[in-house]
């Protein structure tokens, strides 16, 4: 341990010295297994009675309709222990549409059908119906869950769930106390307006969402720093008695280590964090540990998560901004702002200084210095990637048409659900449950990924990756121009059921030769990346999770388009599912004719 150690505290001086020289201490004299719970610990159960339905609110001060657990917005946060079996009894209150919830993260070993994913691990939840969602939490990590059916989680169906380590066991770090932040983005139209204009042709777009939320919480039509802005027309936000909206402020005690977990379920924004005068320690990203690095700001891409270690050194006769701002889109949304009070002042106390301004929108020079700093903690509980591959497929995003509408495409191919389930018709044999042709593993050689589509047009499909069990997969997500010119977007990835190493980040078309910037040695092990407009990122995961599994962008308005894939692997390995995960389609049919499913 002694060599990683005087790699980590090398660079580091000031206030985090002593917290990295305290890491370092705990790596050498704590022996940490694994985050999931070995069998000599005790194990729990929690449960959870759960009613899905619409109800008033007021996120940002202006009211609104959102979607709503147990009459809470957002959901209710779940906690457990690594190893812990986590049971929610859901049932759908909602008149007029199904319902699902993933369980962001969690890699549902041994549980597919639980991931809650609509016509892949399981039939939507009818209004009136009731399904239970049972899997163990198997990694101390920071998590989240979110509606993934049609576009609910713009509507506001998602909550935290935050995973500590088994009992018994201890994190690599130390802090005092933690804070749990949900960023989400809101708009005032409908997530029903959204999807209809998505839908139409040509498409109308709502446009940039009016406000982020932190915590379930924004202000719209008013700053928390109006008295610093030279806009004479932008209003005090009076918060005061205004519990649906007013800011989630973090209250701190000076010269103390907090944990702040941050967790990205916006449905299209990427994100800036800073906070004004402190600096913070990254230490994990997606339930995977890093090597901590110092950071002023940090960019946080839709469907990812983080926690970094804030140190309380500032003035503590002063309160300081936390601000959230829009990256990679041109911001049309104000930054999201909170307050760091050290409770040595009033809450209410305005800090003396303006907002950390984000950096500028398209300054991806910025965000691509974070991202090559993100590296896996060298220690066993994160598996180094295997020196070579059994199968590559590379996904090009493009946008497209197809019969006038706006289409997003992999490979040409735009994904539209089946009716059936997939993990029931591969589970049983039902070929005409979905389209039996093997969806392409490139794209033609002579594209050019730096303009727009000779050909925009695009087909449809809901072919399925199968995947050996146990093989080696390589992906490379190639992105490429829109079809407006000079336009290549953000494309945040995520892959349910699996962790995968991120082997390298890259610019412009991927070759042979870009496999000599691949890191085997310490890559990132996340189960969410980003694409950089007009460049590759490359991945390596394991097939070693029997089931059927998406593969998507994690922008909302990009997935219900049709920006995604299906992977399945080692299918007839599971034991009997259940038949509620399977009421519907082809499967559903069976169970009504006395067939049994096995």
């Amino acid at each position: 341990m002694g060599a990683p150690c005087n790699f980590l505290c090398e660079p580091f001086s000031g206030s985090f010295k002593g917290l990295i020289v305290w890491y370092c201490l705990l790596l050498s004299l704590t022996q940490w297994s694994s985050a999931t719970a070995t069998s000599n610990k005790t194990r729990s159960l929690h449960f959870y009675k759960w009613e899905v339905e619409y109800m008033y609110w007021s996120p940002d001060g202006l009211e609104n309709v959102v979607m709503s657990i147990n009459g809470k917005f957002p959901g209710p946060t779940i906690r457990a222990r690594a190893g812990d079996t986590v049971h929610v009894h859901l049932t759908n209150k909602l008149h007029t549409e199904g319902v699902v919830i993933h369980w962001h993260g969690i890699r549902q070993k041994g549980t597919p059908w639980a991931d809650g994913t609509a016509s892949i691990s399981q039939c939507a939840i009818n209004p009136g119906e009731s399904f239970d969602y049972r899997f163990t939490v198997d990694r101390a990590g920071t998590y989240f869950y979110h509606g993934h059916y049609g576009m609910q989680r713009s509507a506001g169906l998602y909550g935290s769930l935050i995973v500590d380590v088994a009992e018994g066991e201890k994190e690599p770090f130390h802090y005092d106390g933690e804070f749990d932040l949900l960023l989400s983005d809101w708009w005032h139209e409908s997530a029903h307006h959204q999807e209809v204009g998505l839908s139409s042709r040509p498409m109308r777009w709502i446009g940039e969402p009016q406000t982020l939320l932190v915590n379930g919480r924004g202000q719209y039509g008013c700053s928390l720093a109006a008295h610093y802005s030279n806009n004479s027309s932008l209003s005090q936000c009076n918060v005061t008695g205004h519990e649906q909206w007013a800011p989630f402020i973090l209250h701190v005690d000076p010269n103390k280590t907090y944990r702040i977990r941050l967790s990205s379920t916006t449905a299209l924004a990427s994100l800036n964090l800073a906070i004004g005068n402190h600096k913070m320690l990254v230490v994990e990203a997606d339930g995977n540990y890093l090597q901590p690095f110092e950071t002023d700001d940090l960019d946080i891409y839709s469907g990812e998560s983080y926690s970094v270690l804030l140190k309380t050194s500032q003035d503590p006769s002063q309160n300081y901004w936390i601000s959230f701002g829009v990256r990679g889109r041109k911001p049309q949304t104000p930054q999201a702002l909170t307050i760091l009070n050290y409770k040595t002042n009033s809450a209410s106390k305005f800090p003396l200084s303006p907002p950390p301004v984000t950096p500028r929108w398209d300054d991806y020079a910025h965000s691509k210095a974070f991202t090559n700093k993100v590296k896996a903690l060298d220690h066993k509980t994160i598996p180094k990637p295997p020196s070579t591959y059994h199968r590559r497929i590379t996904l090009l995003n493009t946008q497209n048409k197809m019969n006038g509408y706006t289409k997003w495409s992999i490979n040409n191919v735009s994904l539209s659900l089946p009716a059936t389930p997939y993990l029931g018709s591969i589970r049983f044999g039902l070929q005409n449950g979905f389209d039996q042709t093997k969806p392409p593993e490139n794209f033609p050689v002579q594209y050019d990924v730096m303009k727009p589509p000779g050909n925009p047009n695009t087909t449809t499909g809901n072919g399925v990756y199968m995947l050996g069990y146990y093989s080696t997969v390589d992906v490379i997500l190639q992105n490429a121009n829109a079809l407006a010119e000079n336009v290549s977007e953000i494309h945040p990835w995520h892959l349910h059921g699996h962790d995968f190493w991120v082997l390298a980040y890259g610019e412009g078309k991927f070759t042979k030769d870009d496999e000599k910037k691949f890191n085997l040695k310490n890559p990132p092990y996340r189960n969410s990346a980003v694409i950089f407009p007009y460049g590759w990122t490359a991945l390596r995961f394991v097939a070693d999770n029997p089931g059927v599994w998406a593969f998507h962008c994690h922008i909302e308005p990009h997935l219900h388009m049709g920006m995604g894939v299906v992977l399945a692997e080692g299918v007839q390995r599971l034991p009997k599912i259940p038949k509620e995960a399977l009421s519907c389609g082809l499967t559903g049919k069976k169970f009504m004719t006395g067939n049994h499913l096995g």
